[in-house]
């Protein structure tokens, strides 16, 4: 960093520290985050009924972890409101009394984002589970916080619509807006930050905003600052997401799914970056290396070639689609690649997807008893053969079980980083295994996280991909919306001297 550059972040920080400090807690001023006392959970259970109140040790300690590798850290209760005015209401709470207030999903993250690790109060919004509006006529879907991607796709059936993102798991939509998730689709559709057009939010001070407008869902918009894209991938800090207004699509005609094998690792990057200069409209294209694949046909008992392997989906008319597979089989031709098969049938697809769907489940079995840690980086596909390759050649020197798979059509991957129980220190060497492969990532212009967010465990790379400024200006909107720091406290923003979670508050006055 620039003296020049931390002069100004320095001025930045002195400057934000002032014009929100007269909003904030009533009752709360001293420099500790207040402890939820009985008092106060009389209050949540007469305002939500004791069904909806647990301090039970079995349901926090569920509530206090993710997929992550981060040890659990469990909040002091958990509630589960039935409404937005019940969720303003917990959030007001909350803030008169300086309490975290942690967001719950369907706990599928894999960076530590609900760990209460200042404790606090978790609002589980599984019990939030509408579909309050389909409109097929303006591709739109509006859902509540304990609506999953697979529910809404179901309850779309009869539509002719769906809504493609799908990053894996069956995660909540406001939980995916919340992260600003992608997926296997995002090279044809795009992430959640695309395809969410209006969200309802709880504001830490209990307020209800809507950033597009209520009830407004406009395929274009310019009026005032993009209220929408800043929440989407906020993780919580800034608000609770309670209803989601998604863009859908229409269900293709047809889809095909097909599969190739390539010699080398740069073999496969440069027919992913030829089959999208070709313009060729793929629907998903995803790569894992010969670890992983040889991981799928131990577990899945297939016969894959142990390779470095595409796989690939089409999506479109019949004729455009089989178009769209002539050409893209000249281009794995011509770069080495062999085994192409593809398949139009459902049950075919499925069975050619396979090992792709198994992946995390296949690696984990190659050290039973393992914790998994799962990378996520993004890099310019220009880059991305040299950092997939360079990557595996610190893996195996680390003497670790690591396949690699990855989103390439986006320049995203994962590598599937085993810490195994009979090996000393195998966690810490799995961290810094980690480290490196964002630090790499982050030397050749890419990010330290392409769509498994920040969370707890990658706050250390934020200045180092945004700059000192960009944090400070991250901290600005932080303070801004949530000066006294109630909002899932300790993720996102790397530590500093002025966050309460290492022993300071914003004073109030």
């Amino acid at each position: 960093m620039t003296m020049h550059s931390r002069r100004v972040a320095q001025k930045l920080n002195f400057l934000l520290y002032r014009p929100f400090l007269t909003c904030g807690a009533k009752k709360y001023v001293s420099r500790e985050y207040g402890k939820v006392s009985a008092a106060i959970v009389d209050e949540l259970t007469s305002a939500l009924g004791a069904e909806n109140v647990s301090t039970s040790v079995a349901v926090r300690e569920h509530h206090g972890h993710d997929e992550s590798f981060h040890s659990s850290k469990p909040p002091e209760v958990v509630v589960w409101p039935t409404n937005v005015e019940l969720v303003s209401k917990v959030v007001g709470l909350c803030n008169e009394n300086a309490i975290p207030v942690i967001p719950f999903g369907t706990g599928t993250g894999m960076e530590g984002g609900v760990l209460a690790v200042q404790g606090g109060i978790c609002i589980n919004l599984t019990k939030m589970d509408q579909v309050v509006d389909v409109s097929p006529d303006d591709f739109t879907a509006t859902v509540q916080p304990g609506v999953t991607r697979m529910a809404l796709n179901a309850y779309l059936r009869d539509t002719g619509m769906w809504f493609p993102i799908d990053p894996g798991a069956d995660a909540s939509l406001c939980g995916m807006a919340a992260t600003s998730a992608s997926g296997t689709n995002a090279v044809r559709y795009g992430t959640m930050r695309e395809n969410v057009a209006n969200m309802e939010v709880v504001l830490p001070d209990g307020r209800i905003l809507h950033t597009s407008g209520k009830g407004r869902a406009t395929k274009k918009t310019v009026a005032g600052y993009n209220l929408t894209n800043l929440f989407v991938g906020s993780e919580g800090t800034l608000g609770v997401i309670t209803q989601a207004t998604l863009r859908l699509y229409g269900i293709p005609e047809s889809m095909v799914s097909a599969i190739c094998s390539f010699p080398d690792i740069k073999s496969a990057i440069e027919t992913t970056v030829q089959i999208l200069q070709c313009g060729i409209p793929i629907a998903r294209i995803e790569f894992l290396d010969e670890v992983q694949m040889d991981a799928c046909n131990r577990y899945g008992k297939l016969d894959y070639r142990v390779a470095p392997t595409l796989f690939l989906e089409f999506h479109g008319s019949e004729k455009t689609i089989n178009q769209q597979v002539t050409e893209v089989g000249d281009v794995v031709r011509e770069n080495g690649g062999t085994d192409f098969q593809w398949a139009e049938d459902e049950e075919e697809r499925k069975r050619l997807w396979q090992a792709r769907h198994e992946a995390w489940y296949a690696a984990k079995a190659l050290a039973p008893g393992c914790t998994a840690y799962s990378t996520d980086v993004c890099v310019p596909l220009s880059k991305l053969s040299e950092v997939i390759v360079e990557s595996r050649k610190d893996i195996e020197a680390a003497g670790v079980k690591g396949p690699m798979i990855g989103h390439v059509g986006d320049g995203n991957f994962h590598a599937l980083l085993l810490a195994e129980p009979t090996k000393p220190d195998a966690k810490q060497t799995v961290i810094s295994l980690a480290k490196s492969i964002a630090r790499r990532a982050l030397s050749v212009g890419g990010t330290c996280t392409g769509e498994h967010g920040i969370g707890l465990g990658k706050r250390m790379f934020l200045e180092d991909e945004l700059g000192a400024v960009g944090v400070a200006a991250m901290r600005m909107v932080k303070r801004a919306f949530d000066p006294n720091n109630i909002m899932n406290p300790g993720k996102v923003l790397p530590s500093g001297d002025d966050d309460r979670e290492d022993g300071e508050s914003v004073k109030l006055q």
